[in-house]
């Protein structure tokens, strides 16, 4: 095992600044579900494609017209230096309505209504009062960027049908979004059994508990039982948009894997997606992709990254729970170095899915097997699973196994997002308030702090009534990451390393969510 893991792990050290695995890219016989592109509203012609291709030069694309995008968007792209043939990275941000289901059925339908409004008359004031909509629709805004690993393929169909299966959850509870009635009732046996309030389910958890002569004096079978058989659980609305974009990501995952049996669906990817409704940004993340918010010279992180070390306890937790997923070939532990044979017998430092600290323990033959999580940091060595992938949550990657062996990864990678919501109508944000959304491209040489500063000086020095500010500054902050071409690489300020991954980068204006109907 130990010389599978020493193949594994050199195969990546041409290329660590990836969170992919070592799976060649694709040479099936299938067809292509969705050929390779770049997002869609860049505009770009297939011969400026090929151009963008260029591993020496890395050409930085931005957007032709700010009306392509909503808010005035921001946004800028670049390709690696030569880690993979294509760009990896993917980007969608489209404007949709959701439509009440023909019937009022709640049960989601196949194809969602969606209407896009990718390019809105003028490209400006693009708020939510600026859309037109009957009376009859529920306007959403969303952005997204996917960093695919060992091939596009699941990073360019994850752009093409995230947002059509975020509409489709949404179609659920879309009574109760656009009327801000009250939650649609849990059904436990007959619809009766469910009290309503304003805003909260009222669940009778035990309506059978009259066959267990709780439901009061012989002969009174109609008799409601004590209020201790009821649990009140409050349930706020922006809950059901959290759970709309949970499932779509769920199964968005559950698409690909499906597919991947009648199409050429290569490797996997992160997904980062923000989507704007009713007044608040929900951010979705699985991945290592970030948002940060920058509002009046201050950063407000708005996601967080999931790594083999960040999520280390999950891991080792399904690794304790159900060891044959290690397949005899990794202990779910952790060391702080590789132990060797000739310490058997002795103690070492350890900690399992228990511990943020650590301890000392008898080191037996187990122990000898590689470590479920080894590796530190993104540098080098990095962190990975199984010694082979650098990221625990995102989509695909259902083929995915360690290096010469039929040891399954994806058990142990998760396509569940975390959600963090943003009320906009709490604050008032001025023309340099933003969201930045970045691929690890990005954030891999930058830290929050840099970006901050980077778009806040750039912003403060543009005339605020110019919208194509944002785009320049998307411009200006990937520039900053990929650094100039030296005689020694990409380097940036410092003489240190530049971005060789892809990086992808949106600049979102909040001021422009303020503006409600």
């Amino acid at each position: 095992m130990f010389t599978r893991v020493k193949s594994a792990v050199a195969n990546f050290m041409g290329g660590v600044m990836d969170g992919g695995a070592n799976v060649d890219q694709s040479a099936s016989d299938l067809p292509l579900k969705f050929p390779y592109m770049r997002p869609e509203f860049l505009g770009l012609s297939s011969d400026e494609i090929e151009c963008s291709a260029d591993h020496i030069a890395r050409p930085i694309l931005i957007l032709k017209e700010t009306k392509r995008l909503p808010w005035a968007t921001g946004y800028a792209e670049v390709i690696n230096a030569g880690k993979s043939a294509l760009n990896e990275d993917q980007a969608c941000c489209e404007v949709l309505v959701v439509r009440k289901r023909p019937g009022g059925s709640s049960t989601p339908s196949k194809t969602p209504t969606t209407k896009r409004r990718s390019s809105l008359p003028n490209g400006e004031g693009l708020g939510l009062r600026d859309v037109k909509v009957d009376s009859e629709g529920l306007v959403f805004h969303y952005w997204a960027l996917f960093d695919g690993h060992a091939g596009s393929g699941a990073a360019v169909m994850a752009s093409k049908l995230l947002h059509h299966h975020i509409v489709e959850q949404l179609q659920s509870v879309f009574e109760v979004l656009r009327n801000h009635d009250v939650l649609p009732p849990t059904v436990f046996g007959e619809e009766s059994d469910v009290t309503m309030t304003p805003g909260t389910h009222r669940v009778a958890l035990a309506r059978a508990a009259s066959l267990h002569g709780a439901a009061g004096a012989p002969g009174s079978p109609c008799t409601p039982p004590p209020q201790r058989f009821f649990i009140e659980k409050k349930i706020q609305h922006e809950s059901l948009v959290i759970g709309a974009i949970e499932n779509a990501f769920k199964e968005m995952d559950a698409q690909i894997e499906r597919e991947k049996q009648v199409y050429d669906i290569t490797g996997g990817c992160t997904a980062l997606c923000v989507v704007y409704l009713l007044g608040k940004l929900y951010v979705g993340n699985a991945g290592d992709s970030r948002a940060i918010i920058l509002r009046d010279g201050q950063v407000l992180p708005m996601s967080t990254e999931f790594t083999p070390e960040s999520e280390r306890q999950r891991l080792q937790f399904l690794g304790f729970m159900q060891p044959h997923l290690l397949g005899g070939e990794f202990t779910h532990l952790e060391f702080p170095r590789r132990v060797q044979r000739k310490e058997v017998g002795k103690k070492m430092l350890y900690r399992d899915f228990t511990m943020n600290g650590w301890a000392y323990k008898t080191i037996q033959d187990e122990d000898l097997r590689f470590p479920l999580v080894y590796g530190e940091g993104k540098k080098v060595m990095c962190a990975r699973v199984m010694a082979t992938i650098g990221v625990t949550r995102g989509l695909g990657d259902h083929d995915l196994k360690v290096h010469d062996s039929n040891i399954y990864i994806k058990p142990f990678l998760s396509c569940c997002p975390e959600v963090i919501v943003y009320n906009l109508n709490q604050y008032e944000h001025g023309a340099d308030d933003v969201l930045v959304m970045g691929t690890d491209g990005l954030w891999d040489v930058l830290s929050n702090k840099e970006v901050n500063e980077s778009v806040s000086t750039f912003l403060a020095n543009c005339d605020p009534d110019d919208l194509h500010r944002y785009t320049m500054a998307a411009q200006d902050l990937v520039m900053r990451a990929r650094g100039v071409l030296r005689d020694r690489g990409w380097r940036i300020t410092n003489d240190r390393l530049g971005s060789g991954d892809d990086i992808s980068c949106y600049i979102i204006p909040l001021m422009y969510g303020n503006r409600q109907p």
